[in-house]
């Protein structure tokens, strides 16, 4: 009986006792849930609305698969340099009277450039001529005096037959007739030196005038009026040694020095791709014209020169620096040929034993793994993975993954 009523006590609610403490594990139930959803969302907002990892950015260029041979094998800088180029000078010493040119001037060939002072030049055929006359007065003379011997000699010829004058007489007037022919002969000889001292002289008044040699552009002028000018160096500052500088603009080409290690890549013939500094987008066609059969020692190069096809255009001057690229060979086209590109080989990042490259699309980072062909001076030819156009993460972190957010460096963005 007292067992039953200690348990009937047992279940009465003790209305009067302090309330039992309250249980925290539903509490920390949520703060997990709840802690779980914070990190999904942020990882969410890292991959889709992120900054993401800044990188730099270079575009893939197709190269073509049907064997158009438009990929450069080898790269080199030089100069534009004209074949044909002249300082135009007199062929005598004179002062300069005027001067016909101006920098930029086109001229044409023979056309006059400058006048010197001819004075002296004029002063040497007055006297020429002067020459050739008195030569020619002193034929008359001989002539008349000869004229008179041969008549005197006929005439004695018949006398002496006749036994009516000595035979010495008759002899004596064939002797001056034989020396009057003689001294004819003599003046006329002087006769025709005078008359090439005076050609002579002709030539040194027209030495005076200074033509051009050749059609061309004057980029120099080198006299002025009232200087010196002189064939030969006097050895002061003060005689010019010529009148100007023309160049034929239709003969310029690059000039270019190749590495001795690169130079059994370059071909008499082969085709060229010509850049100039002042146009970059401008590309000129052309060939390789010769290779110089000389090497710099010093430098280890060999010079190379390259004809342009874009001859004549007045955007092309001397001296403008130049970068050429030196194009492969066209190769005949196959039925199965892939077209390839052209990427950085700065692009290329090796994940695991495979080479791969990042394309950015969309701002998202898309691993690619490649097919690598030729390398080609700074850059990889890739056969497979990557198509032309494609922009490429340049110098790829390890820590970059496939689909990561990324965005483009503000100098690379630029550049696109």
């Amino acid at each position: 009986m007292n067992t039953s009523a200690d348990l009937l006590n047992s279940l009465k609610i003790d209305r009067n006792a302090p309330p039992p403490p309250p249980s925290r594990k539903g509490l920390w139930i949520g703060l997990a849930v709840v802690g779980v959803a914070v990190l999904a969302a942020a990882g969410v907002f890292a991959l889709r609305g992120g900054k993401g990892v800044e990188v730099s950015v270079a575009e893939a260029t197709a190269i073509g698969g049907t064997g158009a041979g438009n990929a450069s094998v080898l790269d080199a800088t030089g100069y534009v340099v004209a074949r044909r180029m002249a300082t135009v000078s007199a062929k005598v010493t004179g002062r300069v009277r005027e001067v016909l040119i101006e920098e930029g001037q086109k001229v044409e060939e023979g056309q006059v450039l400058a006048r010197l002072d001819p004075v002296d030049a004029q002063a040497q055929r007055a006297l020429s001529e002067s020459q050739l006359a008195a030569s020619q007065s002193q034929i008359a003379s001989v002539q008349a005096q000869l004229k008179e011997a041969e008549a005197n000699a006929a005439r004695l010829s018949t006398l002496v037959a006749q036994k009516l004058v000595s035979r010495a007489q008759f002899e004596q007037a064939v002797a001056t007739r034989d020396a009057l022919r003689a001294q004819l002969a003599t003046t006329q000889r002087n006769a025709q030196v005078a008359r090439d001292g005076l050609r002579i002289a002709d030539n040194g008044v027209d030495n005076t005038i200074v033509r051009a040699p050749f059609a061309g552009v004057v980029i120099a002028k080198s006299a002025q009026p009232g200087e010196i000018v002189s064939p030969l160096s006097a050895g002061g500052g003060f005689t010019r040694t010529g009148i100007g500088t023309i160049v034929d603009m239709a003969s310029l080409e690059v000039e270019v020095e190749v590495g001795e290690a690169f130079i059994g890549r370059v071909k008499p013939g082969m085709r060229t791709e010509t850049i100039l500094n002042a146009y970059q987008d401008w590309k000129i066609p052309g060939r390789v014209i010769a290779i110089i059969p000389a090497a710099d020692r010093g430098k280890a190069t060999v010079k190379v020169r390259v004809g342009l096809d874009a001859k004549g255009d007045p955007r092309i001057v001397p001296d403008m620096g130049a970068r050429v690229g030196f194009l492969e060979d066209a190769k005949p086209a196959q039925a199965d040929a892939k077209p390839g590109v052209l990427v950085p080989a700065a692009a290329i990042a090796q994940r695991g034993d495979r080479d791969v490259a990042f394309v950015v699309n969309g701002g998202m980072a898309s691993l690619r793994k490649l097919t690598l062909g030729r390398t080609l001076g700074e850059d990889r030819e890739v056969l497979a993975g990557v198509a032309g156009g494609e922009q490429v993460v340049l110098d790829p972190p390890e820590t970059l993954a496939d689909g990561a957010r990324v965005t483009v460096a503000p100098a690379a963005a630029s550049d696109e």
